[in-house]
């Protein structure tokens, strides 16, 4: 006689994702293993006396979402923190931060930060990033920082500058009239994230935070890029106590490359829920903050500031040819040398890469250390990949290169948008093109770099992206989000789609995304489910 299920989703269309039509009527799962895919007629076969039989009421089941590029500390930190998310005027964010400041209290008023996250002028009447002197509004006497959404760079108050100003590189502190504005990027703010990272008990208390935020996103699984932070701790420790619900691949940064192969966290190493895999590294930076590495300067900063003007509000003294065109975070030699030694040790790269210059290296280096693989533990990534050119893309199709992107970066790219303003219509245009990228054959998978983290946002934002080049179907924007994400991490026998003995990951949603394709952003999840296990909603 068959075993009775653990679980049976009923009630709803199941688009398996296997093939972009194949549909059912209900799953059920058993031992964190989905048995059976079909209508409910033959499920039901599977109903014993203790199986939850969970009626969907007309949602739609669908893999669980894998994010396939993130920062789960950030997203924990979001929540215990001053969220700026959304907030379009200078001055509300500033009372924002008055407030949370207020919230945090006055005892040890002077060992307190005040931290602010995802703040983003480019919603602003003036675009002009937060500065020491609107800082110093929010607290004289302690030390206030706010980190920008891309967090490429930060705004700091005055105390906090005299803390950090000897550890901060002079060449990534913007400046005026040779004063600091407090706008710090890039490698300035590795001394900032040392003062106010938490600690490990701080950082089991994230991850609680930003697991039970993920499960309500529908999100399954994470591709986590981790330096120099208590989260690997704090991933394990959760997992040993079986207390960890989301399936975590650890993209350690390049700097951890010699730790994590002296320690044996070989690629696709470890237990269920949490598995090592790729080297981070950088290339460039951010759009927003005008340091992503472009091939011609930034339709905002050309010609400007080498006369040692201000330049866009930036606080930017001394500019040269180079500086317009954004900045090396790595450059292209020590790059190559990173990609070279990770492949010495087993390891593929997850290499940032924005701008197009950026992206010259990026491929440069990866063919160079020869990308092409078919061992599902060695896929090389281009994290981002914005403005990929067509040659660019045929040379990652060739290699097998995965694009890492995130189509919430979408957000920027409407006409008038920031990404007008920064790049021009041509480049904003180029931008994200992933109907493109898929007619050339690369491997899509989808992510949210935490801005935000919210699958459905970025599934709408791709559906209804700008221009025909940028717009893919629901289904293929859904595969990028599931299958795709199990891909770049050579987890697709496991996960990424619904099929009989593959992992019983699953989310179901309230509205089907086909129906309502002018507004997925809009539709709710149901029901998440994480090896068989209802963690939200049922």
């Amino acid at each position: 006689m068959t075993e009775a299920a653990d679980l049976l989703l009923t009630g709803a269309t199941v688009h398996t994702l296997e093939t972009p039509d194949r549909t059912a009527d209900a799953v059920a799962v058993r031992d964190g293993e989905i048995v059976r895919v079909g209508s409910e007629y033959e499920v039901r076969f599977l109903e014993g006396i203790e199986t939850e039989v969970v009626d969907l009421d007309g949602g739609v089941v669908l893999p669980g979402f894998v994010d396939a590029h993130t920062h789960v500390q950030l997203l924990g930190q979001y929540e215990l923190h001053a969220d700026l998310w959304g907030i379009e005027r200078r001055e509300d964010c500033l009372d924002a931060l008055a407030e949370h400041a207020d919230e945090i209290g006055e005892s040890d008023a002077e060992d307190e930060w005040v931290i602010g996250f995802r703040y983003d002028e480019s919603a602003w009447d003036d675009d002009r990033p937060l500065t020491r002197d609107d800082l110093d509004a929010v607290a004289e006497d302690r030390p206030v920082a706010v980190f920008r959404i891309d967090v490429h760079s930060a705004s700091l108050n005055s105390a906090a500058i005299e803390r950090l100003r000897d550890d901060l590189p002079e060449s990534d502190v913007r400046t005026e009239n040779g004063e600091s504005t407090g706008v710090i990027v890039e490698d300035a703010l590795d001394a900032l994230w040392e003062r106010v990272a938490p600690g490990r008990e701080d950082a089991r208390e994230l991850l609680v935070a930003a697991q039970e935020r993920a499960h309500r996103l529908g999100v399954t699984g994470v591709h986590d890029m981790v330096r120099n932070t208590e989260l690997p701790w704090a991933y394990r420790a959760l997992d040993r106590e079986d207390r960890l619900r989301l399936r975590v691949r650890l993209n350690y940064w390049s700097d951890h490359l010699d730790a994590v192969a002296e320690t044996g966290l070989a690629p696709g190493a470890g237990s269920e829920f949490v598995r090592t895999g790729s080297i981070k590294s950088y290339t460039d930076g951010s759009i927003g903050s005008h340091t992503a590495r472009l091939r011609e300067p930034y339709a905002d900063l050309d010609g400007g500031g080498a006369d040692g003007g201000d330049v866009d509000g930036a606080g930017r003294d001394g500019d040269d040819a180079e500086d317009v065109r954004g900045q090396w975070v790595v450059e292209p030699d020590e790059l190559r040398e990173t990609v070279e030694n990770a492949a010495e040790a087993g390891f593929p790269v997850a290499a940032h890469a924005i701008g197009d210059a950026a992206i010259d290296a990026a491929l440069d280096a990866f063919e160079d250390a020869d990308a092409a693989t078919d061992d599902p533990n060695r896929r090389y990534r281009i994290e981002h990949a914005e403005l990929a050119d067509d040659e660019q893309l045929d040379r990652m199709a060739d290699a097998g290169i995965v694009a890492s992107a995130q189509p919430n970066f979408l957000q920027w790219a409407d006409e008038g948008g920031l990404y007008d303003r920064r790049l021009g219509v041509e480049r904003r245009q180029r931008a994200d093109r992933f109907g493109r990228w898929l007619d050339a054959g690369v491997p899509l998978a989808f992510g949210s770099d935490c801005m935000p983290m919210d699958p459905l946002y970025g599934v709408d934002l791709a559906v209804n992206a700008p221009t025909d080049a940028q717009r893919i179907s629901v289904t293929e924007a859904l595969r990028a989000y599931t299958y795709g994400g199990a891909f770049a991490a050579g987890d697709e026998d496991r996960l990424g789609t619904i099929e009989v003995g593959k992992t019983a990951d699953l989310v179901a949603l309230e509205r089907s995304p086909w129906e309502h394709s002018e507004a997925i952003d809009e539709i709710g999840v149901a029901l998440t489910v994480v090896d068989g296990d209802v963690v939200y909603g049922g």
